[in-house]
């Protein structure tokens, strides 16, 4: 298959599948290389379609097949899987099927940190990119977070830090990073990825191609890349890798030199100081100083509804966790998780097809109680039955916990599902959390 690059964009057919601000940036990109493509959304009313330049022909509702068919090169939306079959149908014609991050690793002016993993990654990918700010750096930080990739280019950036999901990671071959990592892989998509677990490790592991050097996570194989040794690669983890967190002393220690007291940083948790520790890794490779990297880590509070403590009264926590979609999010957050009281785990959503097995033996312990709601909440309460409440909503199960509450106790919603069956996303399910536990609280 021909690889179009550069100029070469010109005089092709180009067709964006997908709107919103990553395919708008997508369209602006073409336009900015004398390329006028056609767009497709197959949602009846896509967010950005206003903002479409009136030369570019746009079809919505369905995807266009005869407009697949005639063109060079396909750029996909992330949502859109490539088993679909009409990509199938022209990625046999031989037609190239790229996404944004692909066009912009073509185009890239600075190095790439690139940042991926079941869970953690939005994390690290905003903590290397405040170290790099920290320290004087013009970062651009983006893919799966925040602002589309293409929409960093040309902004005189010395450094870009990239999220990308495994998705966008299924359509990239040009991405050769100063430094990439999977955080960790557990299962998650499993409705997109038929032949499970290893599929979307593979997916993942795509990241560690041609990158000049690959971070670990001690504690997890799968984050291991398939073609390097052991030990040409950076480890970080929990009392052991090249980076790790001291669980005696409470340390984050750095090739052997202790760095920083968890008690003296912002963020809580085990996961988010192995996040701490992975994001340390990667700054450590980008040559940002580490008296900049020491100043966040002793400020950064971490992003909304990722462990984010939402009200302290009555000497009970409430934790809004409501980016855990997953399973191995879930038990990232119970895993070393310190309550002196009760913990009241909020479960439910939508499992996409996950196991939710391995959560089973956070559930024993004695001082948890669960609470499960949504389309897979009786799943869910059938781990622990006998300790487990069902109700068809989070807010009922929030309601029905909140007068057994008691000064050392935890209300942490922390699903292990998606929010899409009750909710727009899981923003607003957090948000959602946080106002009722004011109200409750």
């Amino acid at each position: 298959m021909a690889r179009i690059q550069g100029k070469q964009y010109q005089g092709k057919k180009v067709v964006i599948i997908g709107l919103g601000l990553t395919g708008l940036s997508c369209v602006h990109f073409f336009l900015s290389q004398g390329v006028i493509p056609r767009v497709i959304d197959t949602r009846s009313a896509p967010p950005g379609v206003e903002q479409l330049p009136s030369n570019v022909e746009y079809h919505h509702g369905s995807l266009n097949n005869s407009w697949l068919q005639e063109a060079d090169l396909i750029v996909a939306s992330p949502g859109i899987a490539l088993a679909t079959p009409e990509l199938q149908q022209a990625a046999n014609k031989g037609i190239e099927i790229v996404g944004d991050i692909e066009l912009f690793c073509r185009e890239a002016d600075a190095p790439i940190i690139a940042i991926t993993g079941s869970n953690g990654k939005s994390t690290v990918t905003s903590l290397v990119g405040e170290m790099a700010k920290a320290a004087g750096i013009s970062v651009g930080v983006g893919g799966n977070i925040g602002i589309p990739a293409l929409s960093l280019l040309n902004q005189g950036h010395q450094l870009y830090v990239l999220e990308l999901s495994s998705f966008q990671l299924e359509t990239t071959s040009s991405l050769q990073a100063l430094a990439a990592t999977v955080l960790n892989v557990t299962e998650d998509h499993m409705d997109r990825y038929p032949l499970g677990l290893a599929q979307y490790r593979d997916a993942k592991l795509r990241i560690y191609h041609n990158a000049a050097n690959c971070i670990v996570n001690a504690q997890d194989p799968l984050t291991l890349p398939r073609d390097r040794r052991h030990e040409a690669c950076i480890s970080f983890g929990v009392d052991s890798g090249d980076y790790y967190f001291d669980t005696q002393q409470r340390l984050l220690v750095a090739k052997g030199q202790a760095i920083i007291d968890v008690a003296d940083m912002h963020l809580t948790g085990q996961h988010n100081y192995t996040n701490a520790l992975a994001a340390l890794a990667l700054a450590d490779i980008a040559g940002i100083e580490r008296k900049a990297c020491l100043d966040v880590l002793k400020n950064y509070a971490g992003l909304m509804h990722r462990f984010q403590l939402v009200l302290l009264n009555n000497g009970v926590r409430w934790i809004n966790d409501s980016k855990a979609t997953n399973v191995g999010s879930t038990e990232a957050a119970l895993n070393g998780l310190k309550v002196d009281g009760t913990l009241h785990l909020l479960l439910g959503g939508d499992g996409k097809a996950a196991d939710f097995s391995p959560l089973k033996p956070y559930l024993a312990q004695d001082n948890v109680r669960v609470y499960c709601f949504g389309r897979d909440g009786k799943a869910l309460a059938q781990l622990e039955p006998e300790k487990s409440v069902l109700t068809e909503t989070m807010e009922q199960s929030m309601r029905y916990l909140a007068p057994h509450l008691k000064s050392g106790d935890m209300v942490l919603l922390s699903p292990a599902c998606a929010s899409i069956d009750q909710f727009k996303n899981f923003e607003q399910r957090g948000m959602i959390f946080a106002q009722l536990a004011k109200e409750l609280g």
